[in-house]
């Protein structure tokens, strides 16, 4: 049998395997709960929760209100590059023919 020494390199690398993976286990296990939508724990083991508070509930309504205006801005700016693109690629003999239809109807 050895002395303690030949095995002093086997000793640390397990001891340094161990260590990793238990970071990379605990690594894994909050990836996994946040992936899944589980709340995060303390060092106690209690549930982390997001606070609620006044500002908070009330930032979270002007978020959604300014969301929802930028959408609607976006569908009528999709709405006018759909009619610049059929204008664009048309061919000019039936964009002629329109115009001059727009203007007999004016007429």
């Amino acid at each position: 049998m050895g002395d303690i020494k030949d095995y002093l390199p086997l000793i640390v690398t397990l001891s340094l395997a161990v260590g990793a993976l238990g970071i990379g286990g605990w690594i894994f296990t909050t990836w996994y709960r946040i992936k899944n939508g589980y709340p995060l724990e303390n060092s106690w083991g209690k549930p982390i929760y997001p606070q609620k508070n006044e500002e908070t509930i009330e930032r979270v309504k002007l978020l959604s209100t300014e969301n929802a205006q930028l959408r609607a801005e976006l569908g009528s700016i999709k709405d006018r590059l759909a009619n610049v693109e059929r204008i664009v690629t048309d061919d000019s003999h039936r964009l002629t023919q329109e115009i001059e239809g727009l203007r007999l109807q004016k007429n």
